[in-house]
């Protein structure tokens, strides 16, 4: 085989690796088809489960929904490296927490999940010293 084919070979292999990385980067998903951001949901009760791994992370708690029955809660989170650089760790929620947990909830009828939320300790307190946990309030009419 003569260089020429070598460079050939390689740029095609290049080129196809980069479309393959390319399709995946835009193959992330929106959350508006899963989760209703027209609505709140509040769960409150002991972590179950952290799971802190790549495309998302993922909280589990246990906690009543509406009608008081206890259920195991899934929150979807945001891709570990942004966590990181919020400063959460996979040791940053251990099983057994109490936590409070304020979000959209899942557009699937019968499951318990909820996106894009605020978790706090129960008493409104950060899980992470200087986290984002501001709510969102409308602004005073003067």
């Amino acid at each position: 085989m003569t260089v020429q084919r070598y460079l050939s070979a390689a740029a095609v292999s290049i080129a196809a690796a980069l479309v393959v990385s390319a399709a995946s980067t835009l193959a992330h998903h929106a959350t508006t088809a899963f989760y209703d951001s027209s609505k709140k949901v509040e769960a409150q009760g002991k972590v179950t489960k952290f799971v802190f791994m790549n495309p998302h992370a993922y909280l589990y708690i246990d906690a009543p929904n509406a009608s008081g029955t206890i259920v195991n809660w899934q929150i979807e989170l945001g891709a570990p490296i942004s966590l990181k650089r919020t400063g959460w760790t996979p040791e940053t929620i251990q099983v057994g927490a109490e936590l409070k947990v304020v979000g959209a909830p899942s557009r699937a009828e019968g499951t318990y999940g909820i996106c894009c939320a605020r978790i706090t300790r129960p008493d409104g307190t950060p899980i992470v010293a200087g986290g984002r946990v501001t709510e969102e309030r409308p602004e005073e009419k003067k």
